[in-house]
């Protein structure tokens, strides 16, 4: 959600080698949040200092880019480096369809007061799930505007959002949604307050 800085990992042996990204979902990832923001590949290519067919070979699976370009990536997109590295599926058959509770893409630091573990497989389809726990006295400074529809679940603790000027209290059980609004949030409470949040289209 872009709340924060994402960690920094640093290596120079290729992604695939590695093995922490499948390079499907490492090629949706890239391609949804391109088609997100309204780039083309030639733009990107431009912003890169990189080919078009390069582009188009990595957004296809087809080529695997370097630790470098996925930074190059991140800050063009404005998004954590993190969320390029996650744990492969268990197995053929759930990948792209099934996240196992202890393979999710973690995103954030205690130290931005907000971690978020990405729910969805991948940043494809027409939204994006996440469970993002939020730290005791953390809040968001302004409020911020985002071409998006989202909603969101407390799971628990206690949570405050302002939606287009107005607060919101809400607790356990509660939910909300708001469409192409202005909204920040902030945890008033003195424990971590646990949201499932539901963002369409994917912008992370």
């Amino acid at each position: 959600m872009k709340f924060h800085e994402g960690r920094i990992l640093s290596s120079t042996v290729s992604l695939r080698k590695e093995g922490n990204v499948a390079g499907d979902v490492l090629a949706n990832d890239l391609r949804a949040l391109r088609k997100s923001r309204g780039l083309t590949l030639a733009e990107i290519a431009i912003k890169l200092g990189r080919s078009v067919g390069w582009v188009s070979q990595v957004e296809r699976g087809l080529s695997t880019p370097s630790i470098g370009d996925l930074r190059a990536f991140a800050e063009l997109f404005g998004v954590p480096i993190s969320l390029f590295f996650g744990h492969e599926a268990t197995n053929d058959i759930e990948r792209g369809v099934v996240v196992r509770s202890g393979r999710r893409r973690s995103l954030g630091s205690n130290e931005s007061g907000l971690v978020e573990e990405l729910l969805s497989p991948d940043l494809g389809g027409s939204f994006e799930m996440l469970r993002s726990i939020f730290a005791p006295g953390a809040g968001m400074a302004k409020p911020v505007t985002r071409p998006t529809e989202e909603a969101g679940y407390v799971v628990s603790g206690g949570f405050d959002i302002e939606i287009d000027g107005t607060w919101h209290s809400l607790g356990e059980g509660d939910s909300f949604r708001f469409d192409h609004k202005p909204f920040r949030w902030r945890n008033p409470g003195s424990v971590p307050a646990v949201v499932i949040w539901v963002v369409s289209p994917p912008v992370y």
